[in-house]
């Protein structure tokens, strides 16, 4: 099976497509084969979306070095939603 289209989109415009989605899904009366549908693409760009995020998250982890070996850290956010 051919690799969804959302796997060639940037993070950005692929979350915006996301937030698009479902509010369709919440907003609008649609057919449920539409409905359906979106939800099917909605479920690919969530996981396009979160593999893009688990590989940023491993190459920070490389990048991190603790003196002449690497370590991983984990990234955490703050209380406000930031990360450090």
């Amino acid at each position: 099976m051919a690799k969804p289209k959302e796997d060639h989109l940037p993070f950005e415009k692929g979350l915006e497509d996301l937030e698009t989605i479902v509010k369709k899904l919440e907003s609008a009366d649609l057919p449920l084969e539409e409905s359906l549908a979106l939800f099917e693409q909605g479920v690919h760009l969530s996981e396009s979306c979160r593999t893009r995020l688990e590989e940023a998250e491993t190459r920070i982890e490389i990048l991190l070095k603790k003196g002449r070996r690497i370590e991983a850290e984990p990234f955490a956010l703050d209380d406000d939603g930031e990360g450090e």
